[in-house]
């Protein structure tokens, strides 16, 4: 008998955790009442952080999605009124994506949203495993100081 990989293990936590993550935020996305998929509230985040009003193309490039998807979203946001596209003051061929007064409003709704969803998620640890969930997280974003997989550990 074979001796379960430790790894694998963590992989289907990871995995069935991420999955019970997005539904929940889903749940609670849904529950606000404003309509936004969490695709489209994921684009009007990240377009928030623009010093600027971007351009398609960067927000594609900060989403790593495709561009077409970016105009996708940006379409449904833009009927609902959250988003709008203007033409860049240097370059009339470019288009800015700019949000809204209402698309504002949504975000800071989104924000409670997304906090009450992590309130859910987080409900059974204590202060201290909160911490240290957050250091891991760092840890595991930065890639910390781990050297490449050897070929024996890459698997598809």
């Amino acid at each position: 008998m074979s001796t379960p990989d430790p790894d694998d293990l963590l992989a289907e936590q990871l995995l069935r955790f991420t999955r019970r993550g997005h539904r929940i935020q889903k749940r609670h996305l849904e529950q606000c009442g404003l309509g936004i998929t969490p695709a489209q509230s994921r684009l009007l985040r990240t377009l928030a952080h623009f010093g600027s009003p971007p351009r398609m193309a960067d927000l594609a490039e900060r989403l790593e999605v495709v561009p077409r998807a970016v105009t996708t979203l940006v379409d449904g946001l833009e009927a609902s009124g959250r988003v709008r596209r203007a033409p860049d003051p240097n370059n009339r061929r470019v288009i800015r994506i700019e949000i809204t007064d209402e698309g504002h409003t949504a975000l800071r709704e989104l924000h409670g949203a997304r906090r009450a969803a992590a309130r859910e998620i987080l409900a059974p640890l204590t202060d201290g495993q909160r911490e240290m969930l957050g250091t891991l997280l760092d840890t595991l974003m930065d890639g910390g100081d781990t050297p490449a997989m050897s070929g024996r550990n890459r698997r598809c």
